[in-house]
């Protein structure tokens, strides 16, 4: 069957339906068996390493010259991202498996013992776009927190995800686990989409991981609940207590390391009492390497500055460039970053103590750095193995979500033969 002869509504259906057989069956899956299938796909994929890249050139080409760098650094493999996602497979296996842990036990007056346990959710239908590793992330953390996965990769990276899928279900088969725990939708009709976000029979929750639009699109559509992943308008802000010299050098980091993740700093907020000296000392870390877009007080400083239009305050660009705000002190910037950011990840620097914590406790955001390039906004480097995105929002889950947030809860109540009066 192709992808021109699947019916979407009858093919999200079928899936569904597989998928909630598998979950069905990871719910009494042993932490030694989750282990093994994820150390057994972490082989495959290294022994796929050809077909895999053969895979991936085609979805390259596919968009070469029809998007723009940035897009295609999301998209394109090379034998050390092989590497790096196999590797994550095993070290997600070597993370604490998060279902079944105790969160809570209390006695009441009448003799019962109750208990708060972490449970799977069930089926994650997993909306995402270009990046291939996201699908082996979020089967992988899907897979170890006891949940089977519904992975609906971006159409440019189809020929990448159907080879990461089928490594994964390899590991599954070693392991003696449903294989239909991983699955991923065979069709680019956007229909199927939309049937997915709808399958509320079969589908717990849904995870978009991309740009605004397609957040947007799964916030307005689902009828599945949602853990929604906004864009990365973040903003590195240099106190007037910063070291300059510090400040210059992680804030390049921050914009320039991967200029395509969401946890790049696309907005530079600087005091004015350091600005004659921290624009400079900005303008010439980032180099050639990225235009820069200030306000009058920036481009005053440093004629290398370009002028600002006002949509470049609210811009993740995922690019090369960078917006400079000079401001009138910690609280006009707690006030802009508020204003301006999309509460993904915002940063301090400074070596104020006092000064860290207000902006800290003030700005409202997922995640807040001090003195660290806002690129550590990441499930690796909080140390979860892996994430399957930054949530953005306030229920459930917030910030990196890894295994923990991949689980619900129930309660175990234990009785001696109370009745209620």
């Amino acid at each position: 069957m192709t992808d021109q002869t699947i019916d979407p509504q009858i093919h999200i259906h079928e899936l569904g339906q597989r998928a909630r057989k598998a979950a069905r069956g990871l719910l009494t899956a042993s932490t030694e068996a989750k282990n093994t299938a994820l150390r057994e796909a972490a082989k495959a994929l290294r022994d796929a390493t050809p077909e895999l890249l053969e895979a991936n050139g085609k979805d390259v080409d596919s968009v070469r010259g029809k998007k723009p760098d940035s897009f295609i650094d999301r998209l394109a493999l090379d034998e050390d991202r092989v590497e790096g996602m196999a590797s994550a497979l095993e070290q997600i296996a070597e993370l604490p498996d998060p279902v079944g842990r105790q969160l809570a036990q209390f006695d009441r007056p009448n003799g019962l013992k109750i208990e708060r346990v972490a449970v799977p959710i069930g089926v994650i239908g997993m909306i995402y776009e270009s990046r291939p590793n996201v699908g082996a992330d979020a089967s992988a953390l899907c897979l170890k927190s006891g949940n089977a996965v519904i992975l609906r990769g971006g159409s440019e990276s189809r020929h990448s995800t159907r080879v990461i899928v089928d490594c994964m279900q390899k590991g599954l088969d070693a392991a003696g686990l449903p294989a239909d725990a991983v699955q991923t939708v065979r069709t680019t009709d956007r229909a199927a989409v939309a049937a997915l976000l709808q399958a509320d029979e079969f589908v717990d929750l849904v995870i978009p991981r991309g740009g605004r639009g397609l957040v947007e699109l799964v916030r307005d559509q689902a009828s599945v609940p949602t853990l929604l992943h906004l864009d990365g308008n973040c903003h590195s802000y240099v106190h007037e207590a910063a070291d300059l010299d510090k400040a210059a050098e992680v804030i390049r980091n921050a914009k320039l390391r991967r200029t395509g993740v969401c946890g790049a700093t696309e907005s530079i907020v600087i005091d004015r009492a350091v600005a004659d000296s921290a624009v400079p000392k900005i303008v010439e870390a980032m180099g050639s390497d990225c235009e820069l877009r200030g306000d009058e007080a920036a481009v005053a400083i440093d004629d290398r500055i370009k002028p600002a239009l006002d949509e470049d305050w609210n811009t993740e660009y995922l690019d090369q460039i960078a917006s400079v705000k000079v401001v009138d002190g910690l609280d006009e910037a707690i006030e802009w970053v508020d204003e301006h950011s999309s509460h993904h990840t915002d940063a301090i620097m400074t070596e104020d103590a006092d000064a860290a914590r207000k902006f800290m406790t003030s700005i409202d955001s997922a995640i807040l750095m001090h003195n660290a390039s806002t690129q550590f906004a990441d499930g690796g480097e909080f140390g979860m193995g892996a994430e399957i995105g930054i949530a953005t929002g306030k229920m459930h889950a917030r910030g990196p979500v890894g295994l923990e947030q991949l689980t619900s809860f129930k309660y175990l109540v234990h009785g001696s033969g109370q009745t209620r009066p």
